[in-house]
Parts: C-alpha cells; structure tokens; sequence
C-alpha cells in the first residue's frame, strides 16, 4: 500500500511538472518602431469565424473552424505573448491552432511564430519563396529590406514550415483558406483568402498581404523589377472576391477607426476595400519610382 500510495505521488508530481504547455517566448527584437508596433489591442470579432487577436501596430488573425484554430501572422518575439492573451481572452485554447499561416518572411510578422508553434504543435505555412527564409530565420539576399549582417534580417526560424503553392488551400475541419501569390513587398509574399459566415450571411474576407515600396537604403525598384511585381499584385488583390479586407499593419485598414464606428454596424464589411488598398498602393509605387527617377 505504501508503495502504491508512493507511486501515485510520483505520478501527481510528473504530471504537475509537465503540466499545461504555455507560452516560452524568444528573445525580444528592438527596433526603432518595435515598442509603438507592439502596444497592446484588445481582440475583437470581425465577422463570424474572423477574430483580431494581434497588437495595436501589428495584426495577428484568428479563424475558428469546426475543427480547431487557424493563427494568420505572429508579429514580433515580444508579441506573442499578447497573441496568446488575447486568444485566451476570447475564450480560445492556443493549442487548439493547428495552422498557423504566414503572409511575409520579415521580422514584425513572423518573430513570434517559433513560440506559438511550440505551444500550439501546429505547421505553418509560407509560399515557396518564404519557406525558406522562414526555416532559417534570415532574410533571403533577393528581399527589398535585406540588409547583410542587419538585426533586422534575422528572427526565430520556425520548423516544420511547409510550402503552399499559389492557389492552394489550407484546410483545418470544414473550413478552407486558400493562397494567393501576391510578391512584391516580399519575394515570397502571401494574400490568404476565406469565407465568414454569421447568421446566413457570408463574406469573402481578404488578408491582403503588404503591397508597400519599403526597401534598404539603395534598392532601386527601377532596376530589380520589384515595382512591376508590387503593380501586378496591387491588380491580383483588386480582382479578388473581397467584402472584408484585413492587412499585416492595422493601419492600412483603417482598425481604429472602423472600431470607433461599431455601433453603427460593422464597419469591417466594404467591398471597395481591396480596391481602394491597391490604389493607395500604387500610388506609393508611383512615388517611389518618381524618386528613383530624380536621382
């Protein structure tokens, strides 16, 4: 009896020890931008199955399927730990993900994905071109924003990275989100497409990735080609089935905003927004490449 009494307390303690995962962050990124990036958001629904769970300079996307959990970006290291709250503020379990999806291998979207994979055990997935860079944890030489030997090049590579062709689906349960190549911003960037639904009605929803002219000091749009990718993506996502649009940065869907507007319905629903993104985009290609040509 006092063997057996022994043995359970061993067991008790084994499992205390090994207890729920939780959340072991990396080591944090600094960068000039990096503290007003990752000031903290309240998690919202968007629509039906769409939840914004990310900070208040940085969007981490939560979609709930009938078979677990879909975590679309991870901000930086240090936002992680805010993801993971705010999921657990909505209601959800964290290891519950099963996918987690990227839309661009740069630091401020992927340095908090290493940690929630480890909580989450979940895969994650990149384009080709980004699956790469992402399983090392260095940017790709052929980026706007490499810099060799920069901080800012470098973030926790992520394992288990699987490579999602254009066009293809990612399926957890009953639900689909599929890929859309969209470079540019990115060699290997990502638009992810779903549908929400909430009392019959639905809604195409569009996480458009970054169409943005941001380079190194030195990279011409000019002479890469880069500026011919970014304003033929702009037209990719100006084409796309798009009643909800969502982007990497907050402010390039206007969250605070539409969040001051709630009480007059949801404000998130407007199918000129991938239209009016891609505009605005080139727009700042445009200007980009006046500059290049001035000098």
């Amino acid at each position: 009896m006092t063997g057996f009494r022994h043995g359970a307390v061993f067991a008790a303690l084994l499992l205390s020890a090994c207890g729920e995962r939780a959340l072991e962050p990396d080591a944090a990124i600094v960068c000039d931008p990096c503290d007003s990036w990752n000031q903290p958001q309240d998690p919202f629904r968007v629509h039906g199955n769409t939840w914004y769970v990310g900070t208040d300079g940085l969007s981490s996307v939560l979609i709930e399927s009938d078979d677990g959990l879909i975590l679309v970006d991870g901000g930086l290291p240090q936002s992680a730990a805010l993801i993971d709250a705010n999921i657990r503020a909505l209601g959800f379990d964290p290891r519950d993900i099963k996918a987690i999806l990227v839309s661009h291998v740069h630091y401020d979207h992927v340095g908090g994905i290493s940690a929630l994979q480890r909580l989450s055990g979940a895969n994650v997935f990149t384009s080709i071109a980004g699956s790469g860079p992402l399983a090392v944890g260095v940017l790709a030489d052929d980026d706007p924003q490499y810099i060799a030997g920069s901080d800012e090049g470098h973030f926790p590579p992520v394992r288990e990275v699987v490579a999602v062709e254009d066009g293809g689906v990612v399926s957890v349960g009953s639900l689909d989100v599929k890929a859309v190549y969209t470079p540019g911003h990115t060699p290997g960037s990502i638009t992810w497409t779903w549908q929400s639904c909430a009392l019959g009605q639905c809604y195409d929803v569009v996480y458009a990735d970054s169409l943005s002219a941001v380079s190194a000091e030195g990279f011409r749009f000019t002479d890469s080609g880069v500026a011919d990718k970014l304003i033929a993506s702009a037209g990719i996502i100006a084409d796309l089935d798009c009643d909800i649009l969502l982007v990497p940065h907050p402010f390039f869907f206007g969250m605070d905003a539409k969040l001051e507007r709630r009480d007059q319905g949801n404000p998130f629903i407007n199918n000129l927004g991938c239209v009016l993104y891609a505009e605005s985009s080139l727009d700042w290609v445009e200007r980009r490449l006046e500059a290049e040509r001035s000098h």
